[in-house]
């Protein structure tokens, strides 16, 4: 209960029937989850309503915590680059997080990622269910294992539904599904991978799953 209370969800401030610039005018009131407190701003979202494809991620990083803009960081430049070799154009990508402020711990002068709960997902999960209804994406992209639980209503296993295209009313979700589905990586699982063999063959897979969810866009 007391988590409950701590995180009373975005609902109220989520404007209804709203564009994606009226949401992005919204989101610095939200309140709906304890995270605002820490952060430096709402990160909300990058690209244009009209966008055929939208990449969820987790939350904002350090960076884009500063900046007020997701995946301009490291992993930001990783997703960048398979999106160019993938032969996406990035006028046609809707980038948004699954949570809205960064959730870090601080050490020293250090802001240490932290995942976010499950609680912040549900929190937040207006804003995304209201991108969803702006956009209208003609596929919807999960990175990593937060993204796809925020975007499918349950835990998932990244190696079990990886690459492959769930459609609308595919078996297992928790609610209709808002467009077609693909889950992949988190571009920042490249990122901590050591041998430059394993992380080429890790982006290699990750433009290969991007080429998949293009493919099903058309």
């Amino acid at each position: 209960m007391a988590e409950l209370e701590a995180r009373p969800g975005a609902e109220q401030w989520v404007p209804a029937a709203a564009g994606v610039d009226e949401l992005r005018l919204a989101a610095p009131q939200c309140r709906g989850c304890e995270l605002w407190r820490d952060a430096t701003q709402v990160v909300f979202s990058r690209g244009r309503a009209s966008a055929s494809m939208m990449l969820v991620g987790e939350q904002p990083g350090d960076r884009e915590d500063l900046e007020g803009e997701p995946f301009v960081g490291p992993a930001g430049r990783v997703l960048a680059d398979a999106v160019d070799a993938a032969g996406i154009p990035r006028e046609g990508i809707y980038l948004t997080n699954a949570v809205k402020h960064f959730r870090f711990e601080r050490r020293g002068k250090r802001r240490i990622h932290e995942k976010p709960a499950v609680g912040h997902i549900v929190a937040c999960h207006p804003w995304l269910e209201a991108e969803f209804e702006a956009v209208d994406p003609s596929i919807v992209v999960a990175l990593g294992a937060t993204a796809a639980r925020a975007v499918l209503g349950r835990p998932v296993r990244i190696g079990q539904l990886r690459g492959k295209v769930l459609l609308p009313d595919a078996a297992g979700s928790a609610s209709a599904l808002p467009a077609p589905i693909l889950v992949t990586t988190h571009p920042s699982a490249l990122l901590r991978i050591e041998d430059a063999d394993d992380r080429a063959a890790a982006f290699t897979a990750l433009v290969d799953d991007l080429r998949t969810a293009a493919s099903a866009a058309v």
